[in-house]
């Protein structure tokens, strides 16, 4: 295996390790992965119409519609009307939204902190170290991703 697969196949393992590591620990219902991205978006980008949600997410549409019911459903979205196209529909996450990503992140950041303690100072100098280049490849997936829609 090559040092570029291996590499990605540890940053998508410890995501998977630190989602089920803090599962147990959520108050309410777990949130899936497409609902928590949406609700991440919508965080960003307050007002966002359903359909910009739909290109910046990569999803069809009537996806996007799906993840809006169901997260409606729970309390946690907020459909409003757009002022300019009575058409169209405006996202806003609900205070219990908010918290429920504020309380998921904080203790993502917690279960880091004790990892982090527990790697030799040499680990954690490597780690800090590789820091700008990992903001360089997301930016680069970023920009590669938005011109060749994922392809």
């Amino acid at each position: 295996m090559g040092l570029v697969r291996e590499w990605g196949d540890l940053l998508t393992g410890v995501n998977r390790l630190v989602r089920r590591g803090l599962r147990g620990a959520q108050s309410g219902p777990p949130i899936p992965v497409a609902q928590a991205e949406l609700l991440r978006l919508v965080l960003m980008n307050p007002g966002i119409r359903v359909s910009a949600a739909a290109e910046e997410l990569r999803l069809a549409g009537n996806s996007v519609s799906t993840l809006v019911r169901q997260l409606t459903g729970l309390g946690l979205l907020v459909r409003e009307p757009d002022p300019r196209d009575a058409r169209a529909a405006l996202l806003r996450i609900t205070p219990a939204a908010a918290e429920r990503l504020r309380e998921w992140d904080d203790r993502r950041a917690a279960l880091y902190r004790e990892q982090w303690r527990r790697l030799s100072a040499e680990d954690r100098t490597a780690l800090a170290a590789s820091v700008p280049a990992l903001r360089r490849l997301a930016a680069q997936l970023q920009e590669h991703t938005r011109t060749h829609g994922g392809k």
